[in-house]
């Protein structure tokens, strides 16, 4: 059985292509910045590279061990994994190269990995226990969607910026504690470069924060897309809004210091595993739990009509 087909959402596809333009046209004007101020930019982007190359191959790793999630045969949890086998057929890839279990009361679930062969999907002990065996169906066609449409390489690599522009303001630092801002010699032009190297941090903390709320806005609207894709995997947006009600809701009952064993991995989960408002929109990985839910019932009620959902 492949995966049903309910039209595409084409506002959602017309802003994510806008904020990877802005992105394109971000790194233009930072290239240029490094080039008017003589800065070896390739230099800096080597070392950029090699950090989001490092982020990019080990991520799976990285995530599982932050969260301390156990990777599970087929013995141990034959429905979970039958489950995720089934969906991955429907949604016509591989079937993600670990499941595991995450040990915690926390009711979440998250998808890493390159690329779908080599893909984790976990759910947590606590999010299992809360919902239903059509809404963990649902959960689990959202993390699927997400390692189908390659989102941790697209965010990887479209964080490359950030990285690149981290490294440069680290390094300016370091470098106007050694008087590397001309502060040694002012009268044989020091002045001027002094004078470059401030614009130059200026510009490059600018960039620094205009990436970061592009590179946030693009990872909410890869989250609308997951949602809207998982809900058209399983063909019941409404478990998948029951889903993230029941998650949303239950998180003010988890522990603190549940929470923080997953804090780490907030990017990557289903619901981001956090308290009250603490952090501003602009900044947030994900969109509101409102405004998805909001969503799934608009696809819902298309769907109930036979007409193709749209934003």
């Amino acid at each position: 059985m492949r995966q049903r087909n309910y039209g595409r959402d084409s506002g959602l596809t017309l802003r994510i292509t806008f904020t990877m333009m802005m992105l394109a046209g971000l790194w233009v004007v930072f290239m240029g910045l490094l080039f008017w101020a003589g800065i070896p930019w390739p230099f800096v982007l080597m070392f950029a590279v090699f950090g989001a190359a490092l982020q990019y191959f080990t991520s799976d790793k990285l995530v599982l061990m932050s969260t301390r999630a156990r990777v599970v045969t087929a013995q141990e949890e034959p429905k979970l994994h039958a489950t995720i086998e089934r969906l991955a057929q429907m949604a016509d890839m591989p079937v993600p190269k670990k499941i595991a279990v995450m040990e915690t009361h926390v009711p979440n679930a998250f998808a890493t990995g390159r690329n779908p062969k080599n893909a984790v999907v976990a759910v947590s002990r606590g999010l299992t226990g809360r919902l239903t065996d059509p809404e963990i169906e649902a959960v689990l066609g959202h993390e699927l969607i997400h390692v189908k449409n390659r989102d941790v390489a697209v965010m990887t690599w479209a964080g490359l910026i950030v990285i690149m522009a981290g490294y440069l303001l680290q390094m300016m630092f370091w470098m106007s504690l050694f008087g590397g801002f001309g502060g040694r010699d002012r009268r044989e032009g020091g002045g001027n470069m002094f004078m470059v190297m401030i614009a130059v941090y200026i510009g490059t903390w600018a960039v620094y924060f205009l990436a970061q709320i592009l590179i946030m806005a693009l990872s909410r609207y890869r989250e609308y897309a997951a949602d809207r894709g998982g809900a058209m995997l399983t063909g019941a947006p409404m478990q998948l809004a029951s889903a993230l009600s029941k998650i949303s809701n239950d998180m003010y009952r988890i522990p603190e210091q549940d929470l923080r064993q997953v804090e780490h991995a907030n990017a990557f989960m289903l619901v981001p595993a956090l308290k009250g408002n603490s952090m501003a929109r602009m900044f947030s990985s994900h969109p509101s739990t409102e405004s998805r839910i909001e969503r799934l019932q608009d696809m819902q009620r298309d769907m109930d009509r036979g007409t193709p959902f749209r934003a």
